[in-house]
C-alpha cells in the first residue's frame, strides 16, 4: 500500500470511529437493519432420500463447479477414504456427503448430504444485525457479502452449525454457505446437486408437494423408512427435507423441536440492539475497518 493509500485509509477508519462514537453518545434511536424475510406457500425445497444415496459425491463437484470454486477433476471423487473422517461445509464446499454405518446391511452403508437447510424461519436471518441474510421467496437462504461485517452471530444462530468462516482471509469477512443456487434457479434452471444427481436421491419441487410425496413413500415403503420427516416440523421447518432408515439423532442431526430457532436469537439481537448504545461504537468501528479493508484489497485487485 503506497502512502497516500495508507493515508486514506486511516482517515477512512478515523471517520468510521468518530461516527461511531458519535452515534453511541447520541438520544437513543431504533437501529433499523430489517431483513428481507419472505415466507411462500409456494417457496421451494428439495426431498433427501438417504435410502438411495451411492456416496459418489457429484453434487459435491457440481456445487463447486456452479460457484465458481475449486472443483477438480470430477473423477477424483470417486476416492472412498474420504469417508474415514465426518466433514463438515465450509470455505472450501458448500456440501459434503458423509458415510454411515447400516444396522440393517453392514454391506450398503448410508450416506448423507450435509448443507444449508434454508429454514422457513431462519435463525441466521433473525441474528445477523446488519440485515445481510434474507428469506427469499423460492425458499432460498442468502447471503450479501456487501453488508456483512464478520460478527459471524449467524454462526452461532444456526441450530444446524451450518455458515463457515473464511478464516484465511481475516481482513474478508466471508461466510460460506449453500445458497440454494439462488442464481440458477431464478432462471428456471436446476439446483447443481439436484441435476447431477444419477440416482435422483434428490428431487427439488413445491415445498408442499415434496412432503406429500415423502408421505406416500413412507406409506407404501413402511419397512425402508422412518416415519419421520425431517424438516417438515423441526425449528418451524426447513426447505430440504430428508427420508431415512435410521434415526437421525444418529446421523447427527440434532435433535429439534417445532419452535423456531430465531425465537431465541431474535431476542438477543432486539434486547442488545434495539438501541444505539455505547459497545455499537466498537462493532461500528471494528466492522468498519473490515468493511473498509475488504473493499480495498477487492479494487486493488481488480487494478492488477
Amino acid at each position: 500500500m503506497n502512502k497516500q493509500n495508507r493515508r486514506d485509509f486511516l482517515k477512512s477508519v478515523t471517520t468510521v470511529g468518530i461516527t461511531a462514537a458519535g452515534l453511541s453518545a447520541a438520544a437513543p434511536t431504533k437501529l433499523n437493519a430489517a431483513p428481507e424475510n419472505v415466507l411462500s406457500e409456494d417457496r421451494m425445497g428439495v426431498l433427501v432420500d438417504t435410502t438411495v444415496c451411492i456416496g459418489c459425491r457429484k453434487c459435491e463437484w457440481a456445487c463447486k463447479e456452479s460457484h465458481g470454486m475449486h472443483a477438480g477433476d470430477i473423477e477424483d471423487y470417486d476416492e472412498k477414504g474420504i469417508f474415514n473422517s465426518r466433514r463438515r461445509p465450509d470455505h472450501t464446499g458448500h456440501t459434503v456427503v458423509n458415510e454411515y454405518e447400516n444396522d440393517k446391511n453392514r454391506s450398503l452403508p448410508i450416506y448423507l448430504k450435509v448443507q444449508c437447510m434454508h429454514c422457513d424461519r431462519p435463525a441466521c436471518v433473525s441474528a445477523c444485525i446488519v440485515g445481510a441474510f434474507s428469506k427469499k421467496e423460492s425458499g432460498a437462504v442468502i447471503w450479501d457479502d456487501s453488508k456483512c461485517i464478520g460478527c459471524r452471530y449467524c454462526m452461532v444462530a444456526c441450530p444446524f452449525q451450518i455458515p463457515a468462516f473464511d478464516y484465511h482471509k481475516a481482513l474478508e469477512p466471508d461466510i460460506h454457505k449453500c445458497d440454494f443456487c439462488f442464481d440458477r434457479t431464478k432462471n428456471g434452471k436446476l439446483p447443481a446437486c439436484v441435476e447431477i444427481c444419477p440416482v435422483e436421491t434428490l428431487t427439488y419441487g413445491k415445498r408442499s408437494d415434496l412432503i406429500q410425496v415423502a408421505r406416500n413413500k413412507i406409506k407404501n415403503y413402511p419397512d425402508r423408512y422412518l416415519d419421520h420427516i425431517f424438516g417438515e416440523t423441526e425449528v418451524g421447518g426447513t426447505s430440504w427435507l430428508y427420508l431415512a432408515s435410521k434415526e437421525f439423532e444418529k446421523l447427527d442431526f440434532p435433535k429439534l423441536g417445532k419452535n423456531p430457532a430465531p425465537g431465541v436469537s431474535e431476542s438477543i439481537q432486539h434486547g442488545i440492539f434495539a438501541y444505539f448504545i455505547p459497545p455499537i461504537a466498537l462493532y461500528a468501528l471494528l466492522g468498519g475497518i473490515m468493511w473498509i479493508s475488504k473493499n480495498r484489497d477487492k479494487s486493488e485487485g481488480e487494478a492488477h
